[in-house]
């Protein structure tokens, strides 16, 4: 199986012109053979806003909104699964940072996540996920979802892992230095494949750092994107390594468990 990024530089407040980029970016990765790929958190929308309002007047309802219908169109289109970031407005107004995942002809909308770990200013305007971590099976592989932040956390990946996940997409919009680092070390400790979608830029004096990547479950960096472009990429993965616990004939890490002594 082919999965991939997409590296991007959103257009702050924009829609159309991120809508615009990011269909020509998915093509990009479509052309490759990716059937599974991910864009950054917020990728249609931008991320440092200023005030509440700002996010109102853009964010969508999904599934019905204009950015999860335009996903939807593209994986039809590409015949790939596309995992996205948005912002959510739900029917009684509450904001929130999501990320949508949709697939090809007989799939369409899949499912939401709703990020639970708001990073700084974030918790200015959006609510807090409520949904949980879930783990979405599209046939070819189970595909978990955290975003950005949820990463610091090392419980998300870890649940995401334990509901099944075979590979973990997270569209980000990372502006800390330690994520590329990290995440090797988060698909080894739960042996899944992890898929990092970052946007590039400056937005409002605060820059992102690129280095989009996909790791797998032995911490190996299959692929890291630059600091400062745009661009996809993608790779073959065997799903099956996402989905061998054992380190040797003694050690399965998730039979190894002791969770009675976690407690705190």
């Amino acid at each position: 199986m082919k999965v991939g990024f997409v590296q991007m530089e959103p257009k702050l407040l924009d829609l159309n012109a991120n809508l615009s980029k990011a269909e020509k970016l998915i093509r990009e990765a479509a052309r490759q053979g990716a059937k599974l790929i991910v864009l950054p958190e917020l990728f249609d929308t931008g991320y440092n806003f200023e005030t509440k309002e700002e996010v109102e007047g853009i964010a969508q309802q999904i599934p019905d909104g204009e950015t999860t219908q335009f996903l939807v169109e593209q994986a039809r289109e590409h015949e790939a699964f596309i995992v996205a970031g948005t912002a959510e407005k739900d029917e009684r107004g509450k904001l929130y940072n999501s990320a949508v995942i949709v697939g090809p002809i007989g799939w369409g909308y899949i499912g939401k996540y709703r990020k639970v770990h708001l990073f700084y200013r974030e918790k200015l305007f959006f609510e807090p996920g409520n949904l949980g971590f879930h783990v979405f099976n599209i046939g070819i592989a189970k595909v978990g979802i955290m975003i950005c932040f949820d990463w610091f956390f090392p419980e998300s990946m870890r649940t995401l892992a334990l509901k099944g996940a075979d590979i973990v997409a997270h569209p980000a919009n990372l502006v800390l230095p330690y994520a590329p680092r990290a995440m090797p070390i988060r698909s080894l400790e739960n042996r899944v494949f992890s898929i990092t979608a970052n946007r590039i830029g400056e937005e409002r004096g605060l820059r992102f750092i690129g280095m989009s990547q996909i790791n797998s479950p032995k911490a190996e960096i299959l692929l890291r994107a630059s600091e400062d472009k745009e661009e996809v990429g993608v790779v073959e993965i065997n799903i099956e390594e996402g989905r061998n616990k054992k380190l040797n004939e003694f050690n399965d890490i998730f039979k190894d468990r002791r969770p009675e002594y976690y407690a705190v």
